[in-house]
């Protein structure tokens, strides 16, 4: 690359990350649904048809920030996982889970793009579904170490769920047991259920040691897919 070209690309990404840090103030500032282009463009004292060869939409701006806030909270949770010995499982899966906890509270309104309200008239695409899933991929590695270790414990399955479960299990994790599958998918569900509900606020009032309940429920949610205890 010449000299020329590595000023052009540097500048470019420097654009980026302004048109990025605009929108993501007019998120806090007026929510998903409000988000436009031409005042993006305002703000930063560009012309519309200059911030279109970054962007060409607004729905291509939205899959940005989506992409970037999932990869963000999959990096949390990734970095707090790393740093805990391989054999302690429970523990692992816990500070994966406080992590991404601390992330959204740090960053409530990309994390209210992420899993809040859809945003009207915007379809994410395909290219987000492998940030999204960076999250999910950390807490099923330690279910898969659990099974491959020391075993999955107290997993049980009603006759009438067996074959959504063998079918959540192919698509998901295949190499573990069929029973697995649907405790993970509900363990998923409620590690943002109580994470959104902080974030929301709807635990006003009701718990006040918030860090501690935490820890508990997603400690029990370690249980429900098989950890053993620590």
């Amino acid at each position: 690359m010449s000299t020329a070209e590595g000023a052009r690309a540097r500048a470019r990404t420097e654009v980026t990350a302004a048109i990025k840090d605009e929108a993501r103030r007019q998120l806090a500032a007026e929510g998903a649904s409000k988000l436009s282009l031409r005042a993006v463009a305002r703000e930063l004292g560009m012309v519309s048809s200059a911030l279109y060869r970054y962007f060409p939409s607004r729905d291509d701006l939205l899959t940005a920030l989506i992409i970037d806030a999932y990869d963000a909270i999959g990096a949390a949770a990734e970095t707090a996982h790393a740093a805990v010995p391989e054999g302690e499982l429970m523990r692992r899966w816990t500070v994966a889970c406080e992590a991404v906890r601390v992330w959204a509270l740090a960053h409530p309104h990309e994390y209210a793009l992420i899993y809040g309200s859809p945003v009207p008239g915007y379809a994410a695409p395909a290219t987000t579904i492998s940030s999204a899933a960076r999250v999910a991929m950390v807490l099923i590695g330690v279910v898969r170490d659990a099974d491959r270790g020391p075993g999955l414990t107290g997993l049980a399955l009603p006759a009438e769920l067996r074959t959504e479960a063998e079918r959540m299990a192919a698509d998901i994790a295949p190499e573990l047991p069929v029973e697995a599958a649907p405790a993970m998918v509900a363990a998923w569900a409620e590690l943002f259920g109580l994470v959104g509900f902080e974030v929301f606020g709807q635990f006003e009032q009701v718990v006040l040691d918030r860090e501690r309940f935490f820890r508990h429920a997603v400690t029990r949610l370690g249980v429900s897919v098989g950890l053993p205890a620590a």
